[in-house]
Formats: C-alpha cells, sequence, structure tokens
C-alpha cells in the first residue's frame, strides 16, 4: 500500500531551481525619450514598472505596454527592450551581468517612472519543460490580486536603503516569478499546458500530485485508477483527454525528465539515477531513456 501526502507543488518542482541571478532599479530620465536594449539576458528575465509607464518591446513580437504593477516575463534569453515608447530607438545597453545594483547609479535624473528588472539562472532539465510552453513575452496586469503583495515588497526594498538590499530583492524577484507564472496561466490568452489545467479536476489532479511526489513508486493504470475512484478504462480517458498524454506515458516522460535532471550532476551514475525513478534494472531504464529522449542516458552524463 502506498501513502503519500498531497504536499507536492507541480509548478514548484518545475521552478525550484530557478535562482535570480540580480535585481537592477533605476529610474529613466525625466523627460522622453529613453530607451533601454537588454543584450545576453538570462532565459527568463522580469521587469515591473513599480511607478510610471513604459513599453517593453521583443526581439520579435509586437510590443506590449507596462503600467505601474504591470510585470513582463521575457522567455527564451533574446534581447528585449524598455522604453517609454516602442519607437524610441535604444539609448544605453544593458548587459546580462550589469543587473545588479542601481541602473546608472548617479546618471539618472529623478523622474516620475521606476524601473525593476531581474534575470533568473535557469539550468537543467525541469525549468526548461517550463520554459517550453511559455511565450517569448508576456504581461500580467496589476490588477491581478496575487501579484499585489509582492510588488509592495518590491517597491518597499527599492525605496530603503536597508543592508542586505540587494539580496532581499533578489528573493522578492524570485518569488515574484512563481506568482507571475501562476497568475499567467490563470489567464484565458495563456493556453495553459494541460498538465496544467488537469491539476483543477479533482480526482485527475490528485493522481498527478501522487505521480510528481512519488514518482519512483510502482505505479500501474489500475494503482492510479484506484486513486482518482474511477475505473481503469474512464479515467485513462478522462486523464489523456486532460493531460494530453496517456497516463503510463506521463509517468515515464516525467521519470526521465528526472533522470536527466540527476545525470546533470557530477557523481551520478546511471544505476543511481534509474533507481531514483524506480527502476531496478539499469538496462530497462536506458532503454526507457533512450526510447523518450532521444539519446542515452551515458551521453547525458558525459555531457553530450
Amino acid at each position: 500500500m502506498i501513502v503519500y501526502f498531497e504536499r507536492v507543488d507541480v509548478i514548484g518542482d518545475l521552478l525550484d531551481g530557478v535562482r535570480a541571478l540580480g535585481g537592477v532599479f533605476g529610474r529613466p530620465p525625466a523627460c522622453p525619450p529613453w530607451s533601454l536594449r537588454f543584450v545576453a539576458p538570462a532565459r527568463l528575465s522580469l521587469a515591473t514598472m513599480v511607478a510610471g509607464r513604459a513599453w517593453v518591446v521583443p526581439a520579435a513580437g509586437r510590443a506590449r505596454a507596462l503600467g505601474p504593477g504591470d510585470v513582463a516575463l521575457a522567455c527564451g534569453g533574446r534581447p528585449f527592450v524598455i522604453a517609454d515608447s516602442p519607437q524610441t530607438p535604444p539609448q544605453f545597453v544593458v548587459h546580462g551581468e550589469q543587473c545588479r545594483g542601481e541602473l546608472g547609479a548617479g546618471g539618472w535624473a529623478r523622474g516620475g517612472a521606476l524601473l525593476v528588472t531581474g534575470d533568473c539562472q535557469v539550468g537543467g532539465e525541469l525549468p526548461g519543460r517550463l520554459l517550453a510552453v511559455l511565450p517569448e513575452l508576456l504581461v500580467v496586469p496589476s490588477g491581478d490580486a496575487r501579484l499585489a503583495p509582492v510588488l509592495e515588497l518590491v517597491g518597499a526594498e527599492v525605496a530603503g536603503v536597508a543592508p542586505g538590499r540587494q539580496v532581499v530583492l533578489e528573493r522578492l524577484l524570485e518569488m515574484l516569478l512563481v506568482v507571475t507564472v501562476r497568475a499567467w496561466f490563470a489567464r484565458q490568452e495563456a493556453d495553459a499546458p494541460g498538465w496544467y489545467t488537469a491539476l483543477e479536476d479533482p480526482r485527475i489532479g490528485r493522481v498527478l500530485r501522487m505521480i510528481h511526489d512519488a514518482p519512483s513508486a510502482g505505479w500501474t493504470v489500475a494503482s492510479l485508477a484506484g486513486a482518482a475512484g474511477m475505473s481503469r478504462a474512464a479515467f485513462a480517458r478522462r486523464f489523456t483527454a486532460l493531460v494530453g498524454r496517456p497516463p503510463l506515458a506521463y509517468l515515464t516522460e516525467w521519470r526521465m525528465a528526472l533522470a536527466a535532471e540527476s545525470l546533470a550532476r557530477p557523481g551520478t551514475t546511471v544505476a543511481a539515477a534509474a533507481r531514483q525513478v524506480g527502476y531496478a534494472d539499469a538496462f530497462g531504464f536506458s532503454a526507457a531513456f533512450k526510447r523518450v529522449r532521444g539519446v542515452s542516458p551515458s551521453a547525458v552524463r558525459a555531457g553530450g
């Protein structure tokens, strides 16, 4: 009998390894035009106007307006521009490694706009699964109640001069990333992935949490259907309809994603990775891994 606690957070699984590389804040010049081009950003970059208005212009696609409390998330690591107008040519260039501290300290007029941006380090397999379902640029408007408490803390920290401000700002940006992704998936325009919307289903959501909480358990369609309180046929149909993948296919893909994450760490053997995701036989694991991932676990372990 498998006993588990519904403590797992599927979004948390995907974002657990994401860390803010830095937070940068600054006041654009008091009078337009002004424009900042962010080059070599991280794979996830946040931007919010604590005060004032701006536009964020992605490398491809349409520009989006940013008002006070709106949060933009740029995904994929491509350059982007934040400016007073989409038509304003870039006047300043900010490199990814400069995203820490006060932007242009001493060189900015005390205008009405206050910009906060931050880069987030995205390493490993699991955050990449989340990036794959996010657009290059998304904007969550200030009216979303989930953002307000974190943005209030961000604004207070930027306005203050307390010791450790940079560290606190980086932790707040990590919080802001999580609530922004959560708020985005709740919006109709988001086209949220099946696994996310399925979490709201009482039966299938419970099964997804079980899979994520104990991926190495000896799950079968019968045991998962029993946990959902459904017949095997009805469960398999409903799971596939909501998630977009059959139950055991989803389970195997998640196990292989976890294994790939583990194999990328120094010192992890193929046998150890196999055991971590429920395979007693390293040969069977290797065959499943190559079938799902298109490459052998040994190649991943070697950095290939």
